[in-house]
């Protein structure tokens, strides 16, 4: 499935839904090296952007998106819309990134 067939309205400009097929998501868990802690630490002493942890998060939900895409595919779906990112703390360091949205079949209007 192409990138350019998810939304994040209830639409997919030009084409129609043709069938639903509930919600599909795609989870993953991330955490920080201690690497990966010192260098964010050492870029924070400078202020601005700290790569480290924009590339993490990035990454994370890179990999979400994914994983919603082919839970799409696997139920039928040839589109998701209503895209939506959802993000949580489990413990200290580690994230939880969850991207879901409703697969359909969808086609040209």
């Amino acid at each position: 499935m192409l990138h350019t067939m998810t939304s994040t309205t209830m639409t997919l400009d030009g084409y129609r839904v043709v069938r639903a097929f509930g919600v599909v998501r795609g989870i993953t868990v991330r955490s920080r090296s201690i690497i990966g802690n010192l260098g964010a630490a050492f870029q924070s002493l400078f202020g601005g952007n700290i790569t480290l942890l924009s590339n993490l998060c990035e990454t994370a939900r890179e990999e979400a998106f994914d994983l919603m895409m082919q839970h799409a595919e696997q139920v039928g779906g040839n589109a998701v819309i209503g895209v939506r990112y959802d993000a949580t703390e489990i413990m200290q360091g580690m994230s939880e990134v969850l991207c879901y949205g409703t697969a359909v079949l969808v086609e040209r209007a």
